[in-house]
């Protein structure tokens, strides 16, 4: 299987590991106090950005749709050519890297960066509305983002669990299971299906609510302050979900790189192998879910204002704070991952279908491992996963401020503190000690 996540472990950090734990949940704690004390009101909940008239024009231009509508169908169709048709070896064919490296890890800083693209350029969007109906199902309400999580569970089963998750077949097959699924759905359902069951698109929809771009009430697209974007999200119980599974699948992707774990578990058989990856996972999901609900929960119960929500309502409220730092994790796990294994679906890109082309002029290129350095590597580790749960405590607070009363604004958090402090140590120790 390709070497996902990252080659290599992270020894050799520019601080010790007890060092950059203690500064990173000192961070994520005096941080939180500064905001107690000066931040009482809320400033995210009802900020507009400030209107792009002219990038508005051109983005809803037709063309502009068109043009990427057909470059998204083409890269469907070339990942799916490549995987079905290209060489059976993952080392030598593209399809996997452009999964999971182009794709997977591509649509976070592109959804950053541009906004809600991705539900513009989305192939199966784009596949299913050339079946033209007068009238669609309507999508049952108690189903919210449920059918998301689930098609992302089962990527990351795929990605974390299975043992051969990289072969081309095998990514053509569950490409193509997922693809049709989907388009069928949304031929259903009509295109409201895509923002609640393609798991990519709401991925990528999630993700673009914290990019300093995004669609203002009018429909516009605005600049604005990504935190306020980040506070529009809607409060629904498979986005908890969907949140905590990222979380806690990529707690499982560090544990699963412990030198003691993968020492015991190289001795395992093959049944015996899924049987475990798949308990770990579901475990490493069940308590990432477990301390965010407890803590939710626990969050200002007894100081919501009059007329509030309840505390059944507080883990919807406050899921949006998990943004950022599903977001520091992603970059901790998957940076040099990306910037390493990146580069192979580009030099593969030659000779997608393995028939002895140099489309690209790199054929005998070999991937650089040398541009980045294991200090600068392990610095962006850190200094991603301390800002993201920095600014997830700077949405929580904001959040809190319009909820609970002032005077008791800064002692209802302690547990959502503690919940942040915690992932925060054990995301560093994850990606240090991996």
């Amino acid at each position: 299987m390709l070497p996902l996540h990252g080659i290599g472990g992270r020894g050799d950090l520019p601080v010790p590991m007890w060092l950059a734990i203690y500064s990173a949940g000192a961070a994520v704690a005096v941080s939180f106090f500064a905001l107690a004390a000066f931040w009482s009101r809320p400033r995210f909940e009802r900020i507009t950005g400030r209107p792009l008239g002219v990038l508005t024009r051109i983005v809803d231009l037709k063309l502009t749709r068109v043009l990427l509508q057909v470059v998204g169908v083409a890269a469907l169709a070339l990942l799916l050519g490549a995987a079905w048709f290209g060489d059976p070896e993952p080392s030598r064919n593209p399809a996997p890297t452009w999964l999971y490296v182009w794709i997977w890890v591509g649509i976070i800083p592109l959804s950053l960066l541009c906004g809600p693209i991705w539900r513009i350029a989305n192939p199966l969007r784009t596949i299913a509305g050339l079946v033209r109906r007068t009238s669609y199902r309507r999508v049952p309400d108690r189903i919210a983002y449920w059918p998301a999580v689930a098609g992302l569970a089962g990527f990351l089963w795929l990605e974390l669990v299975y043992q051969n998750g990289s072969e081309p077949r095998l990514v053509a097959v569950a490409v193509s299971i997922y693809s049709l699924a989907n388009v069928a759905a949304g031929i259903v359902y009509g295109p409201g299906w895509f923002s609640i069951g393609d798991s990519f698109e709401v991925y990528a929809e999630v993700l673009a609510r914290l990019s300093p771009i995004g669609r203002g009430a009018d429909g516009r697209l605005v600049l604005r302050n990504p935190l306020a974007g980040l506070a529009t999200m809607p409060q629904h119980p498979g986005i908890v979900g969907l949140l905590c599974l990222l979380l806690g699948s990529t707690a499982f992707d560090g544990i699963s790189r412990w030198s003691v774990w993968t020492s015991w578990a190289g001795e395992l058989s093959r049944p015996q192998h899924l049987v475990v990856y798949t308990a770990g996972l579901v475990a490493a999901v069940a308590i990432v879910t477990g301390l965010f609900l407890l803590a939710a929960r626990t969050t200002g119960a007894a100081q919501i204002r009059p007329g509030g929500i309840g505390a059944a309502g507080l883990p919807g409220a406050f899921v949006h704070s998990l943004v950022p730092i599903a977001i520091g994790y992603a970059v901790a796990h998957y940076f040099s991952f990306a910037m390493f294994q990146g580069q192979e679906g580009w030099l593969l890109a030659s000779d997608p279908f393995a028939r002895g082309w140099d489309l690209l002029g790199t054929s005998g290129m070999r991937i650089d491992y040398a541009f980045l350095g294991t200090g600068l590597i392990a610095r962006v580790q850190i200094g991603a996963i301390v800002l993201g749960h920095v600014l997830g405590v700077v949405s929580a607070h904001d959040r809190a401020a319009d909820l609970f009363r002032r005077r008791q604004l800064r002692r209802a958090q302690y547990p959502m503190l503690a919940a942040m402090v915690a992932f925060t140590a054990g995301g560093i120790a994850l990606v240090t000690a991996s």
